[in-house]
């Protein structure tokens, strides 16, 4: 290897295609290392690798050709190779890291002319360096994929039959989730403090029950939601937070899972209704009939929030359309949220709240106006309004949640979630105040469906998980306990 890299740097040839490659195969491999969930599209993979690999190739050799063919280019013909290079490189990192930014890329243009006068005699010393940066990212690129490509799902196998439950009822069942919507008994108080009592009329007079103290088992959304729709406890699979992460745990809520088996064999059309795409990006295999963004409609680049579609333009009309199946809706608005992610996009404590309460009331309107759409169209339907987490309201940024605290208020405000639920006909379970956390949302609902008390036997523990980073050893704590009590305990796998 020694060898060849030093015959290579001393060598005078011209390596037209390795330098084309090597301006776009470092960029290439960060991409792909973190946006690793667009391996999932054939569609994601060759656009891609046209973009980062075979584009830049065909940009090299065309300078390189017309730095030939074209006399007034014979005396810049040296400084080509090293121009394209460094100017490919250097635009396709502002890519990948910034988005398309036209001012930072004419200046990245401008500064690779310069670069190219100076550096044009270690042309070749570049290329190893880019190479030497693409093999320690095919490095990590490769472990991340074994580590998929080996994990396991045995976590959503669930502890009885309940795969094969029979429902004896069949009402149409609408799953919505306002992501980060308190739970309206933490509203009145903690670091809320918000009257949301308006809100809370229209349910009651909707014949919704609300369920206080209701909370969720993790957050964020991804890692919540494939609790639920689990039914099982995955304890992040004792993992720490790092981004790509979350990737199969995202192929386990719209993909295969659960709760959309036991929905099928019962001879349900599942619909999936998104605000946007994070879910579907990279073209992952849908366990829903029906989604209301198609694949084609996300650009390439999508971060997963970047394009508001409209739910309620198409949700009625496909609810007409639909009367004559059973169905199974999920609805995911990413409205109130929760408060900044980091301390650089931070408003500080008090205007992140005023904020997220502002969302909190804009939400409202829009929860009022789809539950009067499936009460005036299926008004016997079984509707269940459930958060994800809550707002993380209290503390200056989301981010800030990962270091140990035991104060009350501040660990609630990060699971408090609400839950509101119609039952058909008002037809409420006597078992329903054993809904306290949302991995046990679904387990109790078919149980209701069914007919069939004895899978409660095999709810989940209603403890809720949080990934430290800060404060206490790296890893999973549980920090509230069976009965609501904030506590602090490593998680051991």
């Amino acid at each position: 290897m020694r060898k060849a890299v030093i015959d290579f740097l001393n060598n005078k040839k011209d390596y037209i295609i390795l330098t084309g490659l090597a301006a776009g195969i470092y960029p290439f491999l960060h991409y792909v290392n973190t946006h690793f969930f667009i391996l999932n599209s054939t569609r994601h993979i060759l656009f891609f690798s046209t973009l980062f690999l075979v584009l830049p190739i065909v940009i090299t050799y065309l300078f390189y050709y017309l730095s030939t063919k074209v006399v007034q280019l014979h005396k810049y013909r040296k400084f080509v190779l090293p121009f394209v290079n460094i100017s490919m490189f250097s635009v396709l990192i502002i890519l990948i890291t910034l988005g398309i930014k036209k001012k930072l890329i004419v200046l990245a243009i401008i500064v690779s002319v310069i670069l190219a006068l100076l550096l044009y005699k270690y042309l070749k010393k570049v290329i190893v360096f880019q190479l030497i940066l693409a093999f320690m990212s095919l490095i990590v690129l490769v472990t991340k994929y074994y580590h998929v490509a080996n994990e396991s799902h045995d976590w959503m196998g669930q502890p009885d039959d309940i795969n094969t439950v029979i429902f004896k009822k069949k009402p149409n069942i609408y799953v919505i989730q306002p992501d980060g919507y308190a739970n309206f008994s933490e509203l009145k108080k903690g670091h809320y403090k918000f009257d949301n009592s308006k809100f809370e009329s229209f349910l009651v007079g909707e014949n919704f029950k609300l369920y206080n103290d209701f909370r969720s088992n993790y957050v964020p959304t991804v890692y919540s939601n494939s609790s639920i729709f689990g039914m099982k406890h995955h304890y992040y699979k004792a993992q720490s937070n790092e981004e790509n992460e979350t990737y199969n745990f995202r192929q386990d809520i719209i993909g295969e899972n659960p709760v959309l088996d036991i929905l099928k064999a019962n001879n349900y059309k599942n619909h999936l209704f998104l605000q946007e795409p994070y879910f579907i990006l990279g073209g992952i295999g849908l366990g829903y009939d029906y989604c209301n963004i198609n694949a084609n409609e996300v650009s390439y680049f999508s971060n997963g929030f970047d394009m508001d579609k409209n739910i309620k333009q198409e949700f009625e009309s496909h609810i007409v359309n639909n009367k004559s199946s059973n169905n199974f809706y999920f609805i995911e608005k990413i409205k109130p949220w929760h408060i900044s992610n980091n301390k650089r996009q931070s408003l500080g404590r008090d205007k992140e709240r005023e904020a997220y309460l502002n969302r909190l009331v804009e939400v409202n309107t829009w929860l009022i106006d789809m539950v009067t759409i499936i009460n005036k169209n299926d008004p016997n339907s079984l509707i269940v309004i459930i958060a994800d987490h809550g707002g993380f309201v209290g503390y200056d940024y989301e981010l800030e949640s990962r270091t140990k605290n035991l104060d009350r208020d501040l660990v609630h405000s990060v699971f408090t979630s609400a839950l509101a639920i119609k039952w058909p006909d008002n037809d409420i379970p006597d078992y329903d105040n054993r809904l306290k956390s949302s991995v046990n949302l679904f387990r109790i609902m078919f149980s209701y469906l069914s007919n069939n008390d004895s899978y409660l036997q095999n709810l989940q523990e209603d403890k809720s998980y949080l990934i430290i980073e800060e404060g206490a050893p790296n890893g999973v704590y549980e920090v509230i306990d069976d009965i609501g009590e904030v506590v602090f305990k490593s998680y051991e796998k």
